[in-house]
C-alpha cells in the first residue's frame, strides 16, 4: 500500500491538470493506474513547472495482518498509519495552519470520519481536515499519480525500472521524500 501527501496550491494543481488534459485529451479523472509511462512522465514534467512538495509513505512488509487478525481492520490501520506518516513531515512547512484534503472514495463514511478526526486532532485548532472525492479535486488526482508511481516502483514488474527513472529526479531534488512504514508502525491489529 502506498500513499502520497502532496503539498500544492489548489490553483496550481488545477492548472497542471488542465494542461495535462489539453495535451493528452483526457476527459475523465486522472488516475495513476490508467495512464501509460509517457503520460506519467509528462505529469511529473508539468509538476516541475510549479511549486510543490510530496511525501510518499510505503507499507510493503506491514500490509499483512497477523494470523487471526481481521483483514479489514488491519487495512484501515495501515491506511491511517500511512496518512499520518505522509502528512506529519509536511506540517512544519505549512506555517502551522494547514488544510488537509483526504480522498473520500476509499473507505466507508464512518471509517473516513474517524480518520479525518484523527488528522484534525493532529493539526490542532488552526488546521482543517476535509474529505473530498478525487474526481472533483486536481490535487488528489495528482497525488494518486505520485502514489501509484511509487507503488509500481516498489513492485517487481517489467515497468519497475521505468517507474524508478520517472520519479528519480523528484527524489534527487528533494521534491519527494520517501518513507517506508514498518510493521511496528501500524497500530491496532499489528
Amino acid at each position: 500500500m502506498t500513499l502520497a501527501a502532496l503539498m500544492i496550491e489548489p490553483d496550481a494543481a488545477d492548472d497542471v491538470l488542465a494542461r495535462f488534459r489539453v495535451a493528452s485529451g483526457l476527459k475523465s479523472e486522472l488516475k495513476g493506474s490508467r495512464i501509460d509511462l509517457t503520460e506519467r512522465a509528462f505529469v511529473f514534467e508539468l509538476l516541475d513547472t510549479i511549486r510543490w512538495r510530496a511525501v510518499v509513505s510505503v507499507a510493503v512488509s506491514a500490509t499483512r495482518p497477523l494470523p487471526g487478525a481481521d483483514r479489514g481492520d488491519h487495512d484501515v490501520d495501515v491506511y491511517a498509519a500511512l496518512l499520518n506518516d505522509a502528512i506529519t513531515p509536511l506540517l512544519p512547512e505549512t506555517g502551522g495552519c494547514a488544510t488537509i484534503v483526504i480522498d473520500d472514495g476509499r473507505y466507508s463514511p464512518l471509517t473516513l470520519s474517524h480518520v479525518r478526526g484523527e488528522i484534525a486532532e493532529m493539526l490542532g485548532p488552526c488546521g482543517q481536515a476535509q474529505l473530498e472525492l478525487s474526481h472533483r479535486l486536481a490535487g488528489l488526482q495528482l497525488a494518486d499519480v505520485i502514489a501509484n508511481s511509487f507503488f509500481n516502483r516498489a513492485m517487481p514488474s517489467e515497468r519497475q525500472g521505468e517507474m524508478a527513472a520517472i520519479v528519480k529526479p523528484s527524489l534527487d531534488n528533494g521534491r519527494i521524500r520517501l518513507r517506508v512504514l514498518e510493521p511496528e508502525d501500524i497500530s491496532g491489529s499489528v
